[in-house]
């Protein structure tokens, strides 16, 4: 429970730093003459230089643990952070943000591992737990954003240069945490590789499939998450005319639902099942993301919480889903799917970027309200979790934390 208490709040660290990068769009925008279509290539170089090393990370960690790996990760996030709060020109910005991407690429796969390992076999509250971090890191960000950066500039990004430095300080205790879980490390390594030797694993066009479906609804969630996470506040201010501040403050109350939802279905799906929890989550937010653009302001924030909480519940789902899928692989499986989380995430906001410069942001919204229809798709999702691996690798996870009781 320490490990990953403390895994937690390195994610918490790490996800603060990378939600500042939206948070000060109405500041660059402004202070650059930005374009929407520019506001979304930051947060495409962000999310592209964050998702395409990622799964390459997972894949040589699989072979070969790499627990300090995470220390040069946010290093990376240290010098793209410094950078940032001193760029003075587009390309400048679009560098450091690209330096901040590539540390979260190397902290996640091996941080994921990690979790799992010391989750005693409760998979969705470890992951929860190590997710709701991230999540209320990100929802700090705007927060912090509208007392801090707003009123004191670009430059005081610097000052956040002070949360890696604590990050690292912890990722060094993690990782020194590492020789104490290398035996259930090698104890669940056996049990698998005598569960293949006695019964199958999911055959290769199960797990395509589950893959295949499981990337479409992670697509689905996260273009519709991204629509707040990078457009919410010039949402806000075009249509009900709030100021900066308030559109950061609504913008966290969206983000810190969202730590609340992603915590609640980690734990939800440990009780109630994966393919559940995936239904509800992809699928249930539909009838609210429908009203959400005739609301007024004060339904759009009773909405929009709604929404988050909802919404949010999919990603320990989905990511437990497929690392049960392919279970031998969980450094690749927590790489490739946060990858996808932030390429996906850079796709959506270019894509949102140069419609809301051609259609305007408010029918940007209108379209986007329809995204949770794709959770149609989780019918097609091959049901693995009463399968005997799945049952073999839960009480693989808990035997180590027997033995050590």
């Amino acid at each position: 429970m320490a490990v990953l208490v403390v895994l937690g709040l390195t994610h918490l660290l790490n996800d603060l730093i990378q939600s500042l990068i939206p948070a000060v769009y109405p500041i660059i925008k402004d202070a650059y003459a930005l374009d929407f279509v520019q506001i979304g290539m930051i947060t495409f170089t962000f999310q592209i230089a964050g998702s395409l090393l990622q799964p390459v990370v997972g894949l040589v960690t699989d072979r070969r643990p790499m627990p300090y790996s995470t220390i040069i990760g946010m290093g990376f996030t240290l010098v793209g952070l410094a950078s940032l709060g001193f760029a003075s020109s587009y390309g400048f910005i679009l560098l450091s943000v690209a330096l901040i991407g590539i540390g979260s690429a190397i902290f996640h796969p091996e941080a994921t591992r990690m979790a799992r390992h010391a989750s005693g076999g409760r998979q969705g509250l470890a992951q929860g737990l190590f997710q709701v971090g991230g999540q209320a890191g990100g929802a700090l960000g705007p927060l912090l954003a509208a007392f801090i950066i707003v009123p004191h500039g670009q430059t005081s990004l610097a000052w956040f240069t002070l949360a890696a430095l604590l990050a690292m300080v912890l990722m060094l205790w993690t990782a020194g945490q590492h020789g104490i879980i290398r035996k259930h490390i090698a104890a669940l390594k056996t049990a698998l590789a005598g569960g293949v030797a006695n019964s199958r694993l999911h055959s290769r066009t199960t797990v395509l499939i589950g893959l295949a479906v499981l990337t479409v609804l992670m697509f689905s969630k996260v273009a519709y998450t991204e629509s707040f996470r990078s457009f919410y506040t010039f949402y806000l201010i075009e249509r009900f005319g709030v100021s900066i501040p308030v559109s950061q403050v609504m913008l966290f109350v969206f983000l810190l639902a969202q730590a609340v939802g992603v915590l609640i279905g980690g734990i939800a799906g440990d009780r109630i099942g994966r393919y559940r929890i995936i239904w509800i989550s992809v699928l249930g937010p539909l009838p609210l993301t429908l009203l959400l653009p005739y609301a007024d302001f004060f339904w759009t924030g009773v909405l929009t919480v709604a929404i988050s909480l909802i919404i949010a519940s999919a990603f320990a789902s989905i990511l437990i889903y497929a690392i049960e899928l392919v279970p031998e692989r969980v450094g690749l499986i927590g790489g490739l799917f946060y990858g996808l989380n932030f390429g996906l995430a850079g796709i959506a906001a270019a894509i949102l970027g140069g419609l809301a410069d051609s259609i305007g942001i408010e029918n940007v919204y209108q379209l986007c309200a329809f995204l949770p229809l794709a959770g149609l798709l989780t019918w097609f999702l091959p049901r693995i979790e009463d399968g005997p691996v799945a049952g073999r690798l839960a009480a693989t996870d808990a035997e180590p934390r027997k033995a050590a009781v």
